[in-house]
Parts: structure tokens; sequence; C-alpha cells
């Protein structure tokens, strides 16, 4: 059973991290859909500003509540992330509120707190919300991938991303209402689907990034290449991990050693996007989205590893 202060934090947590992550998937699936689609532009972008009021409230509660680590990470914002929202609002017309960004530079984390019933309540609440939205955003996703496997959309975005992101909410989804169940993620078996789900998305990752480069950019093509090879890998291992119960401890050292190289490609890519030092069809705002969701990765095989001593 997780503790009350356990619950408040890790529900911030992750709503600081994911409810951003959600927001950039609508982003990048309205960037993507042709003229014929319009009509599907309004309700991502409703679901959007539901998303951004959701995370102006984490913000607001989460000031001198959330762990120094978290804050630490790169996984809320990243040292580019505002110019990434900028260059990305540009390139699209899409409105990105960039004073969240902001706000989320000023978060004070904090080592030790009190139990607040109040805040409690109050973080119980969110979490139904943001349940209720992620929800929605989750059917439009699968719309979208419904009807683009059907042939009965065109998008800009490959089917792998459109399945990509789905399991990334439906991931979130099950987070919160395990939260909400008061529920901890500590069984060998939860740690290892953990990284069976995170070394598919590393993996996806990099194949987006080598099919996004333009086709002169060879050697990033090859890198990124090699990534999806190896996290196929490490996903694979994990799951012969779950099948035998086998000591989980030596892949989670490898992801840990991968994430961290895959971190400083995805680090120096976002940069040179930035800088239009790198020719590609991704947006900034997608390098940087995909750092983040590394970095958050990183922190957590720091705390698996952390459990294994």
């Amino acid at each position: 059973m997780m503790s009350k202060t356990d619950f408040i934090r890790h529900s911030l947590e992750l709503n600081l991290f994911f409810a951003r992550i959600m927001k950039e998937h609508l982003v990048f699936v309205a960037s993507a859909f042709t003229p014929k689609n319009y009509n599907l532009i309004q309700p991502a972008n409703e679901l959007k500003d539901s998303l951004d009021n959701l995370l102006v409230e984490t913000v607001m509660l989460s000031n001198g509540v959330i762990s120094p680590e978290a804050i630490a990470s790169g996984e809320i914002i990243t040292q580019f992330t505002l110019n990434a929202e900028l260059a990305t609002q540009y390139y699209t017309g899409i409105a990105i509120d960039t004073r969240i960004t902001q706000a989320e530079a000023s978060l004070v984390g904090s080592s030790h707190i009190i139990h607040n019933p109040m805040l409690e309540q109050r973080v119980y609440a969110l979490n139904q919300k943001a349940i209720g939205i992620t929800t929605a955003v989750a059917q439009l996703k699968e719309t979208v991938l419904r009807d683009v496997l059907a042939c009965r959309m065109f998008t800009h975005n490959y089917p792998l991303l459109a399945d990509h992101i789905l399991r990334e909410a439906r991931f979130y989804l099950k987070m919160l209402h395990k939260l909400q169940r008061f529920d901890e993620t500590d069984t060998a078996i939860e740690l290892i689907e953990q990284e069976i789900f995170w070394n598919r998305i590393m993996a996806e990752h990099s194949k987006f990034i080598r099919g996004f480069l333009d086709p002169t950019e060879e050697e990033l093509m090859e890198i990124a290449n090699n990534f999806a090879k190896e996290f196929d890998v490490l996903t694979e291992m994990a799951l012969k991990t779950m099948d035998s119960h086998r000591d989980l401890s030596k892949i989670t050292e490898e992801s840990f050693e991968a994430t961290q190289e895959i971190r400083k490609f995805k680090a120096q890519g976002t940069e040179g996007i930035l800088q239009c030092k790198i020719k590609s069809i991704i947006l900034p705002l997608l390098g940087d989205h995909t750092l983040r969701e590394a970095n958050h990765y990183m922190r957590l095989l720091k705390m698996f590893r952390h459990q294994a001593c």
C-alpha cells in the first residue's frame, strides 16, 4: 500500500510528465492531418486546451512537493523545450502555451513533505480529471489509427507512430488507475513490464528518427538504426526474462547504458534541428519530446537499480 505522501508526490510527477506528453501528441497529430480531415483539428485542439489546464493546476500543486530528482531529471522540461515550442508554433501555426514551460522552469523540489489531507484530496481529483481527459485523447488516437489502417484517412505520420502514441496514452491511464488505488509498482513482474514498455518506446523513437531524417543524413540514419536494433534486442531480452523469471539486473544495467547513449543522441539531434544544422522533417518539439521520454526512463532505471540492491 502506497503512503499518502508518496501518492501525492508520484501523482504530481506522473501528471507533470505525461500530461505534457499527451498534449504534444495532439500537436503532432493535428500538424499531420490533410485539409480533408480539418474537422479533427478542433477536437484535438480542445483536448490540448484541457491538458494545458490540467498542467497549470498540476504545476500549482507541485511546487515544493515533487522530488528534486524529478526536477533535475529533465523529464518535465529540458534546456530546449521553450525554444522547441516556439519553433514548432512558428512552423505549424498551432498555438502552444509557453507560459506553462516558464512556470515549470521555476518549480522547486523537496526531499521531505508533510501529509496534507486537503492536498491529497485535490491530487486525487486531479488524477480523476486526468483519467477523463486522457480517455478522450486515447479515443481520438484510436479513431485516427483505425481509419489510417483501413485506408479511410491519410496522415503524414506513420501508422506505427499512431499506435505508439496510443500505447503511451493507455500506459498513462494504467498508471493513474494504480495511483488511485494506492498501489505500488514494486513487484519484479511490474518492473519487467515497465522495462519492456520503455525499451520498445526507445526502439520506436529510433525508427521514427531514422525515417524522418533527410535521405542525405546517412550517418545519422545509421546511428538511429543501430539504436533501434539495440533496443529491439533489449526488449526481447526483457520479454524472455518475464517468461523465465530470471534476474532482471543485467538487462536493467544494459538498458541504463543504452538509454544514456540515446539520450545524448537525442539531445544533440534536438539542438541540431533547432540550429537548422540537421536536414529532416522532424518538428523541433518532437525532438525535445523524445529526449524527455529518455530522461524519464533514465530516472526509472536509476530507481530500478536501487531497488535491485
